[in-house]
């Protein structure tokens, strides 16, 4: 597998953490983990990493309502939108 082949199922394999379902045991700190790989690919800032961080031990907590109370994240916001609207 070649490095962009192996970057592209790393980001496949961690969006599909990002969009963990609500309340699944342990789904805020897959979701938080999600978020850790993309903030190190530079997708994320670290405003959004640090509610992800905060929601990690919240299973029900979805942290895009938080992001956007926090008004930060907007970019990730729009992009994990746009990825669950396909």
């Amino acid at each position: 597998m070649t490095g962009t082949e192996e970057n592209a199922a790393d980001d496949a394999e961690n969006w599909a953490l990002v969009d963990t379902p609500l309340g699944e045991a342990w789904s805020g700190r897959a979701r938080y983990a999600a978020a850790m790989h993309f903030y190190r690919r530079g997708v994320m800032n670290a405003e959004t990493l640090e509610v992800y961080r905060l929601c990690s031990r919240l299973d029900d907590q979805d942290p895009l309502p938080l992001l956007r109370e926090r008004g930060v994240g907007r970019d990730w916001i729009a992009l994990v939108t746009a990825r669950r609207s396909r």
